[in-house]
């Protein structure tokens, strides 16, 4: 029997880089997909629970983990075809491209940074090599060559020295007991403002919500529970994360499988979920609490669940109070779980329709024949 598709193991940078385009993402992008199921599968996340998240064919899914295997994060970036023959030499993209990343002061220049003017018209003037090219062709290249135009960042690395112990734990733990695995993880914090997001609108008048500066409600953490078996999802809203409230949050885990049979929580390295307490009742109801590493948050599988939370429930909303927000959150909730869809219904679906095409004699994605 075959071995199931799964991503490869991430590194620190992949896992926080998936991790900010999901936040992050522009709400349904290609990116911000591809982004999901990669996080998914790497997290243990079967290939059929993935599918239904991301409304897609399990074959597709397979084909860009494949992709992920192979060529990192380049198979996030969709290749497009077209345009006419190319006037610029390898060669010359590789002095732009090593051009772009020297700082200008290094080459005599009065600038901190590039932009795509300043940079065409240095590689236009240069008295040793000079490449002609328009401002968008440059901005092309840089995107091929992943040089993109962004905010400088501090950087933190993970100095948790069982790092690759704990990986291989939650890689074991997922791909053999995934009917026996959870996942745990505080979402938030939850404020109670206007947000930004996305919706259908008539071209040019978006829809508006207001700005506002008063912040009186405080915030709340959404405690949620994932269970990759059953590719169900659940929480509850709370004031602030606390051990009590990991452990109650741990228990209602416990009783989705009252046997007494051994289960497995993947949940962050935060000291509120490794209490005293929490060991004492996870050795005595036979449960293994799977910590990710330090600064290792994008191993967890319900992140990638977090995603579409974050885009449909708090995206383009302007909750009253905490109340409201909760009672939104857990409608959100009971219409995921019981509008997952089996992927063998979706197989079945795509045939009708195929047959359906076949009888009209219309091919997928073509204007209906005219009758004669």
């Amino acid at each position: 029997m075959a071995e199931p598709v799964r991503a490869r193991r991430l590194t620190e940078d992949e896992g926080r880089r998936l991790q900010q385009i999901v936040w992050r993402g522009k709400h349904e992008s290609i990116r911000m997909r591809r982004a999901m199921i990669i996080m998914a599968s790497a997290s243990g996340t079967p290939v059929p629970a993935i599918a239904r998240l991301v409304q897609a064919h399990e074959d597709t899914v397979r084909d860009l983990i494949h992709d992920f295997n192979t060529r990192g994060l380049a198979a996030l970036d969709p290749s497009w075809a077209g345009g006419r023959p190319r006037r610029i030499t390898a060669d010359d993209e590789a002095y732009i491209v090593a051009t772009a990343r020297t700082r200008p002061a290094t080459l005599g220049r009065p600038f901190t940074r590039w932009s795509l003017r300043k940079l065409a018209d240095h590689l236009a003037r240069h008295a040793d090599r000079t490449v002609g090219i328009g401002r968008e062709r440059l901005r092309q290249i840089l995107h091929e060559h992943g040089i993109t135009f962004q905010r400088t960042r501090t950087w933190k690395t993970s100095n948790d020295p069982d790092f690759d112990a704990k990986l291989d734990r939650i890689e074991h733990v997922t791909s053999r007991f995934a009917d026996r695995c959870f996942a745990f993880d505080q979402f938030g914090p939850l404020p109670i403002r206007p947000c930004h997001g996305t919706g259908w609108g008539h071209q040019g008048k978006p829809d508006r919500p207001p700005a506002t500066y008063t912040r009186t409600h405080g915030v709340r953490y959404f405690h949620g529970c994932y269970s990759l078996g059953d590719d169900t999802l659940w929480g509850v809203t709370r004031h602030r994360k606390g051990g009590a409230n990991t452990l109650a949050a741990l228990k209602t885990i416990r009783a989705e499988r009252p046997d007494g049979a051994p289960i497995y929580v993947i949940l962050g390295n935060l000291s509120a979920n490794k209490t005293p307490a929490i060991r004492s009742w996870a050795g005595k109801n036979n449960v293994e609490l799977c910590l990710t590493p330090t600064y290792a948050s994008w191993a967890n599988p319900i992140e990638a669940h977090f995603g579409p939370l974050r885009t449909f429930v708090m995206g383009n909303s302007n909750h009253p109070n905490h109340t409201v927000l909760a009672r939104e959150i857990q409608a959100y909730l009971r219409w995921r779980n019981a509008n997952t869809r089996h992927p063998d219904m979706l197989a079945a679906q795509r045939r009708e329709r195929a047959r359906v095409r076949s009888q009209r004699q219309q091919r997928w994605g073509r204007p209906r024949p005219k009758a004669a």
